[in-house]
C-alpha cells in the first residue's frame, strides 16, 4: 500500500496557471453534470461531486453558481467526453481525457501534439489497457488515522489508503488521506464518505498505470514536454501516462 499515484507526477506546474486550469476543468464538469441530471445537487450525485471538487481547489462559490446557472440555459454549449490514446517518446503509454464542443478541433490538436513531440496518436484500445480505472478520494487528514480509516472503509470497497502531501497555490503544504477504490465501487464509497461526514476534498475517477517505465532525466523531459502541451489545451480534462 501507499502508491500515492496522484501525487507523484515528477513535475511542478505554475500554481496559478494550474488553479485557472482547474477552474475551467471543473466548470465543464459542472455543465455536463447539470445537463445530465439537473441543477439540484441533492438529487444529482455527479453535480455534487463536481461542486465538492470545486471547493477542493478553492473555486469561488459565485463561479460555481454561475456555471450551474449557465448550464441550465438553452444557449450553453454541449460538451462531449472523448478519450484519446497513444504513445509518447520512449514508448510511454498516454491516455488523454477531453471534454469538447468541437471533437474535430480537439482530435486535430491532440494528433499535432503527439506528432510534434515524437509520439503517435493510436486507435481506441491501443494504450488504455495498460491502465486500471480507480476511484480516488482525497480527504483532509486532520483527525484521521490511516489504519482506522482503512478498517472503517474496507467493507465499502477501499483497496488502498495512504497519506500524502500537496502544496496549495500559495506554497503551503497540506496533508491528505487518499482512499482508492475499484471503478465499480466509486458510487458506494462516495455515499459512505458522505454518510460519515468526512471532509472530502476531491473525488475523481482516474487511470492508474498497471506498470511504469523508468526513464533518464533527459528522456523524462521529452515526455513531460508532451504532457504539458496536452495540459495547456482547454479541451483536455486529464492526462495519464506510464512514466515512472
Amino acid at each position: 500500500m501507499g502508491r500515492a499515484f496522484e501525487f507523484r507526477k515528477g513535475r511542478k506546474m505554475k500554481r496559478w496557471d494550474r488553479m485557472s486550469k482547474d477552474f475551467t476543468r471543473i466548470g465543464k464538469e459542472i455543465v455536463m453534470a447539470v445537463k445530465e441530471g439537473g441543477p439540484n445537487p441533492d438529487s444529482n450525485a455527479r453535480l455534487r461531486t463536481a461542486i465538492q471538487n470545486g471547493k477542493g481547489v478553492n473555486m469561488p462559490k459565485d463561479r460555481v453558481d454561475a456555471a450551474i446557472k449557465r448550464a441550465s440555459g438553452k444557449d450553453e454549449k454541449d460538451y462531449q467526453e472523448v478519450v484519446y490514446e497513444g504513445y509518447g517518446p520512449h514508448g510511454i503509454a498516454i491516455v488523454v481525457e477531453t471534454a469538447t464542443d468541437n471533437p474535430t478541433r480537439t482530435v486535430s490538436n491532440v494528433r499535432l501534439y503527439f506528432n510534434r513531440n515524437s509520439g503517435a496518436l493510436g486507435t481506441a484500445g491501443s494504450s488504455d489497457y495498460t491502465f486500471t480505472r480507480k476511484g480516488v478520494f482525497k480527504l483532509a487528514a486532520e483527525g484521521l488515522d490511516r489504519d482506522e480509516l482503512e478498517l472503517d472503509l474496507i467493507d465499502v470497497g477501499a483497496e488502498d489508503v495512504y497519506e500524502a502531501h500537496e502544496e496549495d497555490e500559495h506554497g503551503a503544504e497540506h496533508a491528505y488521506m487518499v482512499v482508492e477504490t475499484a471503478f465499480t465501487d466509486f458510487g458506494q464509497m462516495q455515499k459512505a464518505l458522505e454518510a460519515k461526514g468526512l471532509n472530502v476534498v476531491s473525488a475523481t475517477l482516474q487511470r492508474v498505470p498497471n506498470t511504469t517505465v523508468a526513464l533518464s532525466d533527459e528522456q523524462a523531459e521529452e515526455v513531460e514536454k508532451l504532457i504539458e502541451k496536452f495540459e495547456e489545451d482547454e479541451d483536455v480534462q486529464a492526462v495519464y501516462h506510464t512514466m515512472g
